[in-house]
């Protein structure tokens, strides 16, 4: 019986791959989408590279992108072009074939909303494609419409309040001639929403707010009423926070539903509300043509670790005790690997893809976490896994109807929590736990998994020396494809994890590769931009990589024979600069160490700068002046580079911060080992 039981299964699976691969077949030449078609799938079916010849790839060109920096992109690819963004919201035009670059329209953030760069590290996620235009988001909150052919701006809407710290970093979402968009804003408390707006003019067709408005002004809808009932406390009364839908958002043109994925809760201190906190750390189904609430469920009830749940959500269909089910999968923040029916909103299954601390398990009957003992701080001190950047962050996991397997980038790394100190009445990220780390149970390094969503267990595993790595393609071939942080971007086979093809890139790689047709000929392309929030992490996630270093754009092709231009290789040592002359008190650099919090988010943690979003200040000359700093920092003299002008600043913080910065630089250049004398 079990053996009919297993034949069975496997002639569903198959029946259930066969029909998605046949779907795909008529636009597997283009990548039309973020995660390349509506069902996030980021699976390519073509099949001109595969298991047997993917050690003939070779790079077939590539572009320099002067002026880059974080690159999180995953291109899209329409008729032999390639379509991306870059790190301050500009958008490119691309022959795929031979990498010249047809147009480029650049947002100019710097002029419209210079503000919105105080809120956030420089990073886009991409753009959506239909009907002949391109929609894309700005760092400063501007949903555009571009003519794809052109370049031309067709229309461009305002999403966000121009005083709110929201921001755009995901690439918006396309279905049935809308274009629909969320933002960030949730670590500020903002309150999130997402918007569908009319593709041919920009107007507004429907907005759902991820939490309730203010208690005296709730609105009419059930939804946020059922959602008001579910916040408690000081929260409950000031206006609750925090729901921003800054990156994934999927559409399911089976059921007519758009599902969201959402952020953390706010403010972060739980001892200010009670409850559940409806909508946040959640999925949310909404109906697409009129936004209407369909179902939602709540990965983490009242979050109190920067749990989000944005991270892509897959749809698929598959065999799960003989029976065809339709299901979402997802893999948040949380650790937990999650199936769920798409069509009721409930939990079929989760599992713990890694180490998970804050939870025991996933109670099936409920739905909701079997939390641990004293999670949300009530003793004051708390060591957590996995750290508030999530086991799997806003990198693209990749699902092989093949396979019937889900690749995806993990990490493992835990996190030092404090209660009321420095921020009073709050709670402080005191550390990364390294003292509580055990090397030999793999923290503090990343993974490539491929998933079994049905069996719930990792099929095999590949280990990565570094933590943050890049997103996931996975082809019709039986090859996946991801980049890591040490530059390298490898072929996998999808069936064993065997590598099968490696091309060191001579940049870190976190965005994730995408694959297309041309003239008969398959494509994979990737963008090269080590970055995004690796900074606020420091030396966890520093890779060697300096904020100058080249970023391109690298295309593959079966026998490609280019080759990179030199590069300087990555290294770990860095080259202070100081003048032994400058005298520092150390009550200036005490206190700039702790002004110096809102500048880590670029610069790095503890000045440790991981060359990404911005450079590393004790290697910088800029820094060494007094008055060049403050013509950078509170003059804007590097605004239009996306350094931000803040003119609140005094001059005695001014003088803090740079003393700081002085004294950093002074220590690691005590610290740096002696020129070699050969």
């Amino acid at each position: 019986m079990r053996t009919l039981i297993l034949v069975r299964c496997a002639f569903v699976l198959m029946i259930l791959s066969a029909g998605v691969a046949s779907a795909n077949a008529d636009t597997a030449e283009n990548w039309t989408s973020h995660n390349a078609t509506a069902d996030e799938s980021a699976f390519s079916a073509l099949t001109q590279v595969d298991v047997h010849n993917v050690e003939r790839l070779g790079l077939a060109w590539s572009l320099d992108l002067p002026g880059e920096a974080s690159l999180e992109a995953t291109p899209l690819a329409v008729n032999g072009v390639l379509y991306f963004t870059g790190s301050y919201s500009k958008v490119y035009a691309v022959d795929g074939v031979s990498g010249k670059l047809l147009w480029s329209y650049e947002p100019e953030i710097w002029t419209h909303n210079p503000e919105k760069m105080h809120f956030g590290f420089a990073a886009n996620r991409g753009l959506a494609y239909d009907n002949g235009k391109l929609f894309g988001g700005t760092l400063d909150g501007r949903l555009l419409a571009l003519d794809a052919k052109t370049g031309q701006l067709l229309w461009s809407v305002m999403t966000v309040a121009a005083n709110s710290p929201q921001q755009i970093t995901g690439a918006p979402r396309v279905f049935k001639n809308k274009v629909i968009i969320g933002q960030t804003g949730a670590d500020f408390a903002a309150r999130g929403y997402v918007t569908a707006y009319d593709q041919s003019t920009g107007r507004q067709i429907w907005r759902f707010y991820t939490v309730p408005g203010p208690s005296d002004h709730q609105e009419r809808d059930p939804a946020l009423q059922r959602a008001a009932a579910t916040w408690i406390g000081e929260a409950a009364k000031s206006g609750p926070g925090g729901g921003g839908v800054w990156d994934s958002l999927t559409f399911d043109a089976e059921f007519n539903r758009v599902y969201l994925g959402t952020a953390n809760a706010a403010p972060y201190d739980p001892s200010t509300r009670e409850g559940d906190n409806l909508f946040t750390a959640s999925i949310v189904a909404l109906n697409a043509d009129t936004g209407q609430y369909a179902w939602h469920y709540q990965v983490n009830p009242r979050d109190s670790w920067d749990y989000d749940s944005t991270q892509q959500m897959t749809l698929a269909t598959l065999a799960i005790d003989g029976k065809p089910r339709k299901v979402l999968m997802q893999a948040p923040k949380n650790g937990f690997f999650y199936v769920i029916d798409r069509e009721t909103g409930k939990l079929i299954s989760a599992e713990k893809l890694g180490k998970v601390t804050w939870a025991e398990r996933i109670d099936l009957s409920t739905g909701r976490p079997v939390e641990a003992a004293n999670i949300r701080y009530q003793t004051g001190e708390l060591f957590v896994w996995p750290a508030s950047m999530g086991a799997h962050s806003w990198m693209s996991q990749a699902f092989s109807p093949r396979t019937g397997l889900v690749y995806l980038p993990y990490m493992q790394s835990g996190v030092h929590y404090l209660k009321g100190k420095p921020i009073t009445g709050g709670v402080y990220v005191a550390g990364l736990g390294i003292k509580e780390y055990n090397p030999a149970a793999e923290d503090g390094k990343g993974a490539l998994i491929a998933w079994d969503p049905v069996h719930q267990k990792a099929a095999w595993k590949v280990q990565h020396d570094r933590i943050w790595n890049g997103g996931v393609l996975a082809t019709a071939g039986d090859v996946v494809f991801q980049g890591a942080a040490d530059g390298v971007l490898s072929a996998y086979d999808a069936r064993s994890g065997k590598r099968l093809w490696r091309f060191d890139a001579q940049m870190g790689l976190i965005a994730a590769p995408m694959s297309w047709l041309s003239g008969g000929k398959q494509y994979i392309s990737i963008l090269a931009g080590y970055g995004g929030s690796a900074a606020v992490w420091g030396d966890l996630m520093a890779a060697g990589w300096k904020y100058r270093s080249a970023r391109r754009l690298l295309t593959f092709a079966l026998n490609g024979t280019a080759f990179l231009p030199p590069t300087p290789t990555r290294s770990d040592r860095i080259q202070p600069v100081d003048d032994p002359t400058i005298k520092l008190d150390p009550a200036d650099v005490a206190a700039g160490s702790q002004i110096f919090l809102a500048c880590a988010v670029c610069h790095g943690r503890n000045l440790i700068a991981t060359g990404g979003p911005a450079p590393d200040l004790r290697e910088s000359g800029v820094a060494l002046s007094p008055d060049n700093f403050r013509s950078v920092v509170h003059d804007g003299a590097l605004l239009q580079n996306g350094m931000p002008k803040f003119d609140n600043l005094t001059d005695e913080q001014l003088r803090q911060i740079w003393a700081y910065i002085r004294d950093g630089a002074r220590a690691a250049l005590a610290r740096a080992p002696a020129p070699s004398s050969k």
